[in-house]
């Protein structure tokens, strides 16, 4: 059965295209890129642990939707290349994108720069555990299937990547965008805090940004498309994609032979609302979907030009740690999460290698003078994608599109204002993260340390742009 019925906007929802000042590209266009896409299915085999609330107690119980890895390797008119791979998973831990950087490098030459992965950050996937210090303390049976199930994704993945490679042709590249509205801010004060709960008076962004892949008969081949919202309609024990696998799939559906590729924009502190229901989990895809097609109808943004590629590291640091004795206490909490906690943090202070800050990926792409993509680490708040925006975006200048949970989401990156507000993604999700431990909240300069390279990278691709036109 079709499961992309005829285009309505659901009645909470909101979806509008957004107008470009630039016009429709003719049937004339000239090929400037090469494109090749490539999609393989990464669902375990059998019961699987799964990620995303710490409060599950068993492995899943079915499949009520198939996960995918999916690649699209873009060239410009110089061989520069870009490879953007996004995954139906919680996360892109570092030392997976390590894996596949490295791989690319022998077989490609690749740098860093050359690679982008995004994660869904679907809550309804497997667990990925690319550590000793995320194995620690699992039972020898559930460790030896996490072990497993990384080796097999990064096969898949590499294999993904190469069947892209081996489809490249010449192509067209558009941008498109539009607007989708079931995202809700779900920081709500209240007299006792912040706390996990709809707040429609809260920041949002409901940009959804579209790059258009065609081949040279105007056929559609991929399109990436984005939104800012965490992946948790659903909570239940049977592996899906939640809203943004479905949405991938109306697409398809309604467009046979393109690969439709999701990418998680800053929704750390967004939610899609009303959730908890698999139908519901389904009309959020499907309004995603119909936003996608709104986009469609726009008129186009050719990309011309070339790629302009950067990629960096921002230090960001931690607040000072608590004292031993503080976790020894800590340690004797009746909360199994406040317990288990301090005891992770005991034992890397006792082995001396408890660390004082983070090295957190910062990548930019220009798409020749027509899109500017910003790709950040990490559970990315909304305030960055609409900083970034707002102290970017120039009349006749490129449009910008800013993607969270990009190479390597090791924790919440909160900005300053909700560092001081308090809460869960200012500092109390800490506790849940497993690639590496977390001694406590980032510190006070975390949002500029993270933006000012950001904005380094940002200058140095532009004066790498000028350089090559003149």
């Amino acid at each position: 059965m079709n499961r992309f019925p005829t285009f309505v906007l659901a009645t909470m929802l909101l979806c509008i295209p957004v107008s470009l000042t630039v016009a429709e590209s003719s049937g004339e266009d000239v090929a400037l890129w090469k494109a090749g896409v490539s999609s393989v299915k990464i669902t375990p085999e059998g019961p699987a642990w799964m990620a995303g609330y710490a409060a599950r107690d068993k492995p899943s119980d079915g499949v009520e939707d198939d996960l995918f890895a999916k690649s699209l390797v873009i060239q410009d008119g110089t061989g520069e290349t870009l490879v953007m791979v996004t995954l139906d998973l919680i996360s892109v831990p570092g030392p997976l994108r390590a894996h596949i950087q490295d791989k690319l490098k022998q077989s490609h030459g690749l740098a860093s720069e050359n690679l982008l992965m995004n994660c869904s950050h679907t809550h309804s996937g497997p667990e990925i555990r690319t550590t000793g210090t995320a194995l620690d303390g699992l039972d020898p049976e559930r460790r030896e299937k996490a072990v497993a199930y990384v080796e097999s994704l990064q096969t898949k993945i590499l294999s993904s990547i190469d069947a892209a490679f081996i489809k490249l042709a010449p192509a067209k590249i558009s941008f498109q965008k539009a607007r989708a509205g079931f995202a809700m801010n779900r920081r709500l004060p209240s007299d006792t805090g912040y706390r996990n709960s709809p707040n429609p008076e809260g920041r949002v962004d409901h940009d959804v940004p579209l790059l258009r892949v065609e081949d040279t008969e105007g056929a559609i081949t991929a399109i990436v498309f984005g939104y800012a919202c965490h992946n948790t309609t659903l909570g239940f024990y049977q592996m899906n994609g939640d809203y943004a696998g479905y949405a991938q799939h109306y697409i398809e559906e309604a467009h046979p032979g393109t690969v439709a590729m999701f990418m998680m924009g800053c929704g750390g502190d967004q939610n899609p609302y009303p959730r908890r229901k698999l139908e519901l989990a389904k009309q959020h895809g499907q309004t995603l979907a119909t936003a996608v097609e709104a986009g469609l109808e726009t008129p186009k943004r050719p990309i011309t030009g070339s790629l302009k590629m950067a990629f960096a590291t921002a230090d960001l640091e931690y607040a000072e740690a608590q004292t031993k004795e503080e976790l020894l206490e800590q340690a004797q909490s009746t909360n199994k999460y406040d317990q288990k906690y301090a005891e992770r943090l005991l034992k890397e202070m006792e082995a001396g290698t408890l660390i004082s800050s983070y090295p957190a990926p910062v990548q930019v792409v220009r798409f020749g003078d027509a899109v500017l993509f910003v790709a950040l680490p990490g559970e990315t708040v909304v305030d960055y994608s609409l900083r970034i925006k707002r102290e970017n975006r120039h009349q006749d200048g490129p449009d910008v599109w800013v993607a969270g949970y990009s190479n390597d989401v090791f924790a919440y990156i909160p900005s300053l204002r909700i560092l001081q507000e308090g809460g869960y993604e200012a500092g109390g999700a800490m506790r849940y993260m497993t690639t590496v431990v977390q001694p406590g909240a980032f510190a006070p300069d975390v949002e500029e340390r993270l933006m000012g390279r950001v904005n380094e990278l940002i200058e140095s691709t532009a004066q790498s742009t000028t350089e090559t036109d003149e």
